[in-house]
């Protein structure tokens, strides 16, 4: 895990419904470092722009540093001038909660989201860096996966050189780390479970982990533990 200490704009960009939801700095890292894939934001005279974009994450100099590329023709390109700034953003699990989910009466349906964000000065790199961007980006891709690491290696050399030569490696200098973890910290112990519960029993995998996540907030309640991982272990 990365360790920062960065000083923070007085402005976040991030809204953080309540402070229990607010993930500190060192666990926003890892949770986008373990995603690795997120939307980059930035804003010429037009307005916004975004790209759905793979990462990695690295420190240098004491510094952290988010590595991206981009087809050389993707206006965001431009952009990356040593003096814009970036906005990568990085979602993870999301569910949808009714309102009739709760076991006390008047609360409002809602999601449970977790989602980070990071942003810094964005830098174009030399086109010489492009073949180790590649490189980290797979090593850090194909280690998520149960088989033998493919790398640029096992391409044919020209197709290769061709494929690298169509892209641009930028470099975003974090300055501000936001994560923001709703999971429901802030209800009763009767309604935590209830929805934790109706989680473990949806369809939806992303739901599942949710429903894991939250148990692990508060392990000492009693949830309906057999069919959550049951669930959780087919998904």
């Amino acid at each position: 895990m990365l360790v920062v200490s960065l000083q923070l704009a007085s402005a976040a960009a991030m809204h953080i419904l309540r402070p229990q939801f607010r993930i500190e700095q060192d666990r926003a890292l890892a949770f986008a470092a373990a995603r690795g894939f997120g939307a980059i934001v930035a804003a010429d005279a037009r307005g916004p722009r975004a790209s759905h974009v793979p990462f990695v994450i690295e420190r240098r100099d004491e510094r952290v540093i988010v590595q991206i590329h981009l087809t050389a023709k993707n206006p965001l390109v431009e952009l990356a001038d040593g003096t814009r700034r970036f906005l990568l953003i990085v979602s993870g699990d999301d569910a949808y909660i009714s309102n009739d989910w709760y076991v006390s009466p008047d609360n409002v349906s809602t999601w449970l989201y977790e989602a980070v964000h990071l942003s810094g000065v964005a830098h174009l790199r030399d086109h010489g860096e492009n073949r180790g961007h590649g490189d980290a980006l797979l090593a850090a891709s194909e280690a998520r996966l149960p088989k033998q690491p493919w790398d640029l290696t096992q391409m044919e050399p020209g197709k290769r050189e061709a494929m690298l030569a169509g892209i641009r490696v930028i470099d975003i200098v974090v300055d501000e780390i936001e994560g923001q973890s709703k999971l429901n910290q802030h209800k009763s112990d009767a309604d935590y479970v209830a929805l934790v519960n109706r989680l473990a029993h949806a369809e939806e995998t992303s739901s599942h982990r949710l429903a894991e996540k939250m148990r692990a907030l508060r392990p000492e309640l009693k949830y309906d533990v057999g069919r959550c991982v049951g669930r959780v272990s087919q998904a």
